[in-house]
């Protein structure tokens, strides 16, 4: 489980076939989680001056790929007795988004952000999202979209200040909207008492 507060800005030194090497000053262990852009990923070598992780072909049918390049978010997954800031993030990747409009307002930014429309029934108001790992408050929501507001500290030390229109970012909806809708697609027409006892202890 990750916050969505970036640890860092690591350099990308190579991808190739299924192995990611990083430059970071982090150290973790072999083995530890680490969200890159977002992604829950495995480490799997330690270096000098860095780490590498693996890129099942699974995971990278589902993220950004052409994204890991030069400078790339990491986030170590969260340890028991840690400070809990950010929102509940699973580095589990649903769908790809477009930057597709960015508005300077003086004091912030307004960043549009298409997903797929499917996408949307996950996308909360006032409620939480993750964007390349960056945990971030939706503000509005539209048909196939979706506007954030990005104070100037997150434009200067995250990769949001590198965003253009067109470019292509990792997208993690809310956790417990997804888990409603599919408690609710496949509930029973009658509930019994013992199911709602049952789905009461998952919360």
């Amino acid at each position: 489980m990750f916050t969505g507060l970036i640890r860092e800005m690591a350099t990308v030194q190579s991808i190739t076939n299924n192995t990611l090497i990083l430059q970071a000053t982090y150290k973790p262990k072999m083995g530890d989680s680490i969200a890159i852009n977002g992604t829950c990923l495995s480490v799997t070598a330690l270096s000098g001056n860095g780490f590498s992780v693996e890129l099942s072909p699974e995971t990278q049918s589902h993220i950004a790929v052409d994204q890991l390049k030069g400078k790339v978010h990491i986030e170590p997954a969260m340890m028991m007795g840690d400070r809990f800031e950010g929102h509940i993030v699973q580095g589990h990747v649903d769908t790809i988004g477009t930057i597709s409009q960015i508005k300077n307002n003086g004091n912030s930014y307004d960043v549009f952000v298409e997903v797929e429309p499917k996408q949307i029934a996950y996308i909360v108001p006032k409620g939480s999202i993750t964007i390349d790992g960056v945990s971030l408050t939706v503000n509005e929501v539209f048909e196939s979209s979706f506007r954030l507001t990005i104070i100037p500290i997150t434009m200067k030390e995250t990769l949001f200040g590198n965003y253009k229109v067109g470019s292509k970012v990792n997208v993690e909806t809310d956790m417990f909207a997804r888990y409603i809708e599919h408690i609710l697609a496949h509930k029973k027409p009658s509930l019994s008492w013992e199911s709602v006892e049952r789905i009461s202890a998952l919360y």
